[in-house]
């Protein structure tokens, strides 16, 4: 069983999520921490509960999903890990916060640690999750598959009734809809989306009252 906690940080609410299971194992999803009280909870948090982290992992590279990781590269030691096609947005980390911010973000992020391959499997604890390229929102865009526990993690994808845009640096539409219709749209029904913002959905109602999918 999986234990997900959800925290909705910066000036866009975006969901980070600590996941860990019985062994205490754990990975972070999307560590959007912006202020210090965000970054402070997250870590407090995971040294309360005695976890161990594993993996610092990004469906995509945009500046609200990635501001944290900075301080879990230095409170534990773990780098994020990111598709390659997103690259770019890390490494112009800056000029991406200045072209939708109007300010640099002021902050040196880490090192990818490792990056991203569609259909591997990241471990932690007695549990996998499968990495899934779907590329639209962001090049490198890729969401995280329990199909043990029935949970995927859809990043900027999918959200409750409606999914990401695509008109942001080397976005695609185009791509965007075949993610949606070729990876997506295949998931067993009865899993649960836990997406980037906004509540939690299912497969099931999204195929059958989100017009993206339906």
């Amino acid at each position: 069983m999986l234990n997900i906690r959800c925290f909705q940080c910066n000036m866009l609410q975006e969901n980070c999520y600590v996941v860990n299971d019985v062994t205490r194992e754990a990975v972070v999803i999307d560590c959007g921490a912006y202020y210090e009280q965000e970054r402070q909870a997250i870590s407090d948090y995971i040294r309360r509960e005695e976890l161990t982290l594993r993996h610092v992992l990004c469906t995509h590279g945009h500046f609200d999903h990635v501001f944290g990781v900075d301080t879990l590269y230095k409170e534990f030691g773990v780098g994020p890990e990111i598709h390659a096609d997103d690259n770019f947005l890390m490494e112009g980390f800056d000029d991406q916060c200045i072209a939708l911010l109007g300010v640099p973000y002021g902050r040196q992020l880490p090192p990818v640690g490792h990056f991203l391959i569609d259909g591997e499997d990241i471990g932690f604890g007695t549990h996998q999750l499968r990495v899934l390229h779907t590329p639209g929102h962001s090049p490198g865009g890729v969401l995280f598959h329990c199909a043990e526990e029935k949970v995927v993690f859809s990043g900027d994808t999918l959200f409750r009734m409606s999914v990401g845009r695509s008109d942001l640096q080397r976005g695609s539409w185009t791509q965007l809809m075949a993610s949606l219709t070729t990876v997506v749209a295949h998931l067993p029904e009865d899993t649960t989306v836990y997406p980037g913002h906004g509540p939690t959905t299912t497969i099931g109602l999204e195929r059958r009252m989100n017009p993206y999918l339906r």
